[in-house]
């Protein structure tokens, strides 16, 4: 792996364990706070929701967005089609 990917990769992992150790500390406190991003889902998210592909549904959506997982699938479950 090249060295800007290897950092990538690095920095993703430091952000997602920053976002969790937030999350935490949100809940700890009990201080509200918006999980869900404020993305749109594609046509293609959706066509998958409709057929029931929730798993497809989620990699495409962090494929289109860059997201985490924990965020895609909360995204997801959130979809009321």
């Amino acid at each position: 792996m090249s060295d800007i990917k290897q950092d990538i990769e690095e920095i993703k992992k430091r952000l997602e364990k920053l976002e969790s150790r937030i999350s935490f500390l949100f809940r700890r406190l009990n201080i509200a706070a918006e999980e869900v991003p404020k993305w749109n889902a594609s046509p293609a998210v959706i066509e998958l929701m409709k057929r029931g592909d929730k798993v497809a549904a989620i990699r495409a959506f962090m494929d289109e967005t860059g997201s985490s997982l924990k965020d895609a699938k909360n995204f997801i479950e959130s979809l009321v089609l």
